[in-house]
């Protein structure tokens, strides 16, 4: 078996587990090929706005099941809200052994800050017409679903696969100038605020540039997704890099044999440990005396 790559900080967004366009056993392998001191999950990581309790396959099961591990074995998780998964928002500055869930963090990282956040704030259509966005996004796993049966035709037919979705977001001029005010609203703020980083997710784009301006200059990052570009940043050596999985040439790491061959009653029995816990923690917590002796 080969040695994983240690690194300092691993980031990823948008995987949408709970969605066909999730290709959670890529980002499995993903994961069981490094080794990272944190693990930033910067947003959209559970789709609740589309789940279907009779969609959530093993494979997405397996990711929530890694994750937790890593945090076991020590790796710092922390997890920042997104939009599809806001319903977390309710539990933000809760901290769960060495789980975090916040909705924006602040990272000193070799003498500078990295300012990280999922980036739906920036999105007017989120935040004043959440319906319109939420039937974009059921359009958005339709599209997937097709473009997966057209790719299955192309490979049969021993050619490359093809993106739909990215070739209509690429094409369309409102996309393309969104995201530039995206990027362009992210990177000015940085600069006023000081970072030397802006670390989001939410758009899909993953990217990576030095933005400058009159008042200074930061670097803009942006993760990509799980969809679609199988995209992470890494932080390792004191610079960041844009890993992208179907560039990997040593894509050698699977999916753990004991949580491959677990039944999905036992990775569900699994992945709620840490509910228990937390329930446990919780009456611990009511339990304890205030300052005057009382319970609280």
């Amino acid at each position: 078996m080969k040695t994983k790559r240690k690194i300092e900080i691993a980031v990823i967004s948008d995987v949408h587990l709970g969605t066909y366009g999730c290709q959670a056993k890529q980002l499995l392998t993903y994961l069981n090929s490094i080794s990272p001191k944190k693990l930033v999950l910067n947003g959209d990581i559970i789709d609740i706005w589309q789940f279907k309790k009779r969609y959530f396959p093993k494979s997405h099961l397996r990711v929530i099941k890694k994750i937790m591990d890593m945090a076991s074995d020590g790796v710092e998780i922390i997890y920042i809200t997104g939009n599809h998964d806001e319903m977390l928002r309710k539990f933000s500055d809760m901290i769960i052994g060495n789980i975090s869930i916040v909705d924006k963090k602040v990272l000193d990282i070799d003498g500078k800050k990295a300012w990280i956040f999922h980036g739906d704030i920036f999105d007017v259509s989120i935040q004043n017409a959440k319906w319109l966005a939420k039937l974009g996004g059921y359009g958005y796993d339709l599209l997937i679903r097709i473009n997966s049966l057209v790719n299955w035709f192309l490979v049969k037919m021993g050619r490359e696969k093809y993106s739909l979705s990215k070739k209509i977001k690429n094409s369309v001029k409102g996309a393309v100038k969104y995201i530039n005010d995206f990027e362009k609203v992210a990177t000015d703020l940085a600069i006023e605020k000081g970072y030397d980083y802006v670390i989001c997710g939410h758009i899909h784009q993953p990217k990576m540039k030095t933005v400058e301006n009159r008042h200074g200059k930061t670097t803009y990052l942006n993760s990509g997704d799980w969809i679609e570009n199988f995209t992470a940043l890494e932080y390792q050596f004191k610079r960041w890099k844009l890993y992208n999985y179907d560039n990997d040439k040593l894509r050698a790491f699977y999916a753990d044999s004991d949580v491959k061959e677990m039944e999905v009653k036992d990775l569900i029995a699994a992945v709620t440990v840490i509910e228990q816990k937390h329930k446990k923690k919780s009456k611990s917590l009511n339990k304890s005396p205030t300052k005057d002796g009382n319970r609280m």
